[in-house]
């Protein structure tokens, strides 16, 4: 956990989401000097489960928090479908601060509630069950619809993570965008690397040195100035013959081809890059 910063002050949360973000954020808070003053979620089990990790933590019975007990912060942790739904169907003490973690939703969103004051509180990190975060080193992007909410949410992230920073809707909308094509999709591609060396008896770690390599040239320099492998030198051979493993995966052809088209269009309109190798 990051240092206090001198403008920290222990916030009561409450927490509206019981899933694989709120289960970290949850006692991450508490770590960090705060108060997570209750818990609700649609399934009781798990607001009951969040909630036993949580010292004087109550379980929340419904989403009416005019009658329970008073929070500083109302955090919408749910899948981000149900963040208007939920917003729709609670009540909250007129001026509270309630704020969603969702990367992709605007701030707009809490422009039909006049009731409340908005902001967003959004971690740029995946959560895995089983896996823990150092939330030390997770990116923490801010935004409220005022300034006073705005100072509430940075100290609240300050207290958590050494990487926060202000991020605007239209810029968080993007980076959730770019997020995406970094995890999800690279996630999904090792998962078609891994099935491929299976399917012939290699084990996927024989790829561990080459995808420590790769991130971090990337993290060097930009992305696409690195570029390698076949469709950046424009090997037509090796790129057919990678085609033909692929025939028994049509789904997979079709985006091997898509994404060699796309390498070659970012490459300078110079030669192209004759670099051997991958």
């Amino acid at each position: 956990m990051s240092t206090l910063q001198p403008t920290f002050a222990p916030q009561r949360v409450a927490l509206l989401g019981a899933g694989r973000v709120a289960t970290q954020l949850g006692p991450a808070l508490v770590q960090a000097g705060h108060q997570v003053v209750s818990v609700w979620s649609r399934t009781t089990a798990s607001a009951q489960r969040l909630a036993a990790q949580l010292p004087s933590a109550i379980i929340s019975p419904s989403l009416d928090f005019s009658s329970q007990p008073l929070a500083d912060i109302y955090l919408l942790s749910v899948p981000d479908a149900a963040v208007p739904e939920v917003l729709a169907a609670a009540n909250f003490p007129a001026g509270s601060l309630v704020v969603h973690t969702a990367g992709a939703l605007p701030l707009a969103l809490f422009e039909a509630y006049p009731n409340v004051r908005g902001g967003v509180f959004y971690p740029l990190q995946t959560f895995s069950p089983g896996r823990l975060i150092e939330w030390a080193a997770v990116p923490l992007c801010v935004e409220a619809a005022d300034e006073a909410g705005q100072a509430v949410l940075m100290a609240l992230a300050h207290s958590l993570s050494d990487l926060v920073r202000p991020v605007a809707t239209l810029q968080r909308q993007r980076l959730h965008v770019a997020a995406v094509f970094a995890g999800n999709f690279t996630n999904h591609l090792l998962g078609i690397s891994h099935t491929l060396l299976a399917e012939v008896n290699l084990p996927f770690e024989l790829l561990a040195p080459l995808l420590r390599e790769t991130v971090e040239k990337a993290l060097a320099a930009p992305p696409f100035s690195v570029q390698t492998g076949p469709a950046a030198r424009r090997d037509a051979p090796t790129l057919a013959r990678h085609q033909a493993e692929l025939t028994a995966h049509p789904t997979w052809l079709t985006l091997y081809k898509a994404l060699s088209d796309s390498i070659q269009q970012q490459l300078p309109p110079a030669a192209p890059n004759n670099e051997a190798g991958l």
